[in-house]
């Protein structure tokens, strides 16, 4: 199928944080498999984090969705920027281009066929088995319920790698996690254990209320003799294009005291990608965060709402999944989190010592 050794492989993914963490599976395969093949991928500017400093990758080609562009910057300069790094694609003559989407993903088809590969792999159309613009297709077919993880691997069946994927891979930059650890190891008097909590979340049937935030905070350092880690998205609520938690996270701490967490607002992927990495657990809503600390490794107890816990729980490491009936995670009394953090507890010998790629799930109703 392969025509050579070590052909070229553009891996494209233009989706969500924890899309993209889903998709690191992908480039561990195809290092496994092609090991001195060029490794790369397209990704937006806003998702570029997640891969830096991944070892399976030569580089890492990004350009700016309009939404996501800088405070001043024009919209012919992010388009502009973007067709300059198509016409550099172009320049390094691809012999594969993989459509890693959980289905088929039409602009990522359009951004294939500007780059113009040799061969773009990917996923056709529901009910069709070839597409005319996809030389090596592959049907999408679920015949049972998958992980985003599981879903998007398949598109490797058509260059002869099957399986199921590995761990998820996601690697701190050294320099942002020296000054995470600056701010998150220097507390004294509690124990060793660093407990993460990730207040954020996107939908609203995600969200907790932060009065039951401030008496898990309570509970945890009461029970575990814990420091506690406040990630959230910095920024007021009222802004419109890029609501925040500041003003979640400033009730939160009054409630709790200066002493009883370390505040850490992540204004760069970066920034949450350092600081969860030093966690031992953490406790945080469906959605990017969790994901990324699944890639870390992190035990994690998540609150699940209006999402599929099917298609989107922690992959490849120890979890307990709370989602009432109602769906929606301000239903999850403090007791039922408590009791998740208690379960996740004994799930794993000790915090931060586990064997990754082991998981459990645990629905509440």
């Amino acid at each position: 199928m392969i025509s050579r050794d070590a052909p070229s492989f553009l891996v494209i993914r233009r989706d969500n944080i924890g899309d993209l963490v889903c998709t690191t599976p992908v480039f561990h395969a195809l290092r496994e498999r092609f090991p001195h093949s060029r490794i790369c991928a397209l990704v937006n500017s806003y998702n570029r984090p997640v891969l830096e400093n991944n070892p399976d990758i030569d580089a890492i080609f990004s350009y700016t969705k309009a939404k996501h562009r800088a405070q001043g910057e024009r919209f012919l300069a992010v388009y502009w920027n973007r067709i300059r790094t198509i016409l550099a694609l172009r320049a390094m003559h691809f012999d594969y281009a993989i459509l890693a989407a959980s289905g088929y993903e039409r602009r990522s088809l359009l951004l294939a066929r500007l780059i113009h590969p040799a061969h773009i792999v990917g996923f056709v159309p529901p009910g069709e088995t070839s597409d005319r613009h996809i030389d090596l297709a592959v049907p999408h077919s679920q015949p049972r319920p998958l992980h985003e993880t599981q879903d998007v691997f398949q598109v490797l069946s058509a260059l002869g790698i099957g399986g199921d994927p590995g761990a998820l891979r996601v690697h701190p930059d050294p320099i942002a996690q020296a000054s995470a650890r600056a701010i998150l190891r220097k507390e004294e008097g509690f124990g060793e254990l660093l407990i993460g909590v990730h207040i954020s979340a996107r939908k609203p049937s995600q969200q907790w209320p932060a009065d039951r935030f401030i008496d898990l905070i309570r509970e945890l350092r009461r029970r575990h003799n814990a420091r506690v880690a406040l990630f959230w998205s910095p920024g007021s609520q009222s802004n419109p294009l890029h609501p925040g938690d500041d003003e979640k996270a400033e009730q939160i701490m009054e409630g709790v005291g200066d002493t009883g967490a370390t505040r850490f607002p992540t204004e760069t992927l970066a920034e949450l990608i350092a600081g969860l990495s030093l966690c031992d657990l953490l406790i945080c809503s469906d959605g990017g965060a969790m994901h990324i600390a699944a890639g870390l490794g992190k035990p994690i107890v998540c609150l699940f709402g209006k999402s599929s816990l099917t298609h989107w729980h922690p992959w490849g490491v120890p979890y307990v999944a709370l989602q009432p009936a109602s769906e929606e995670a301000a239903d999850v009394t403090l007791e039922e989190m408590l009791s998740g953090f208690d379960q996740l507890c004994g799930k794993i010998e000790r915090p931060g010592d586990f064997t990754r790629g082991t998981s459990a799930q645990n629905r509440s109703s």
